[in-house]
C-alpha cells in the first residue's frame, strides 16, 4: 500500500512538471506567435503608408490637371497670366512721361 501510495505521488508530481513543461513551452509558442503577429502588422501599416502617400501625390496631380482644365473653361487668368500683364504695364509706365 505504501508503495502505491508514493506510486500515485511521483505519479502526480510528475504529472504536474509535465503540464507546467507543456504550459511553458504553449507561452513561448505564443510569445513568438505575437511577435510574428506584431512585425507583420507593422509591415501592413508601413506599405498602407506608402501608398497612401503615393495616393496623395496622384490624387494631387488630378486635382490640379482638373482645376486647370475649369480655370481654362472659364477663362480665368493664372498666375502667370497676371504676372506677364504686370509686366506689360511696368514697361507702358516706363514709357510715359
Amino acid at each position: 500500500m505504501k508503495e502505491k501510495l508514493e506510486q500515485l505521488f511521483y505519479f502526480g508530481l510528475g504529472t504536474a512538471l509535465m503540464a507546467k513543461e507543456k504550459i511553458d513551452q504553449a507561452g513561448e509558442s505564443a510569445k513568438g506567435m505575437k511577435e510574428e503577429n506584431e512585425r507583420k502588422a507593422r509591415e501592413f501599416f508601413d506599405q498602407a503608408v506608402a501608398k497612401g502617400s503615393e495616393e496623395r501625390g496622384q490624387l494631387k496631380e488630378s486635382v490640379r490637371e482638373l482645376l486647370k482644365e475649369v480655370m481654362d473653361e472659364l477663362g480665368l487668368a493664372t498666375k502667370a497670366d497676371l504676372d506677364a500683364l504686370r509686366e506689360e504695364l511696368a514697361k507702358q509706365r516706363q514709357g510715359q512721361p
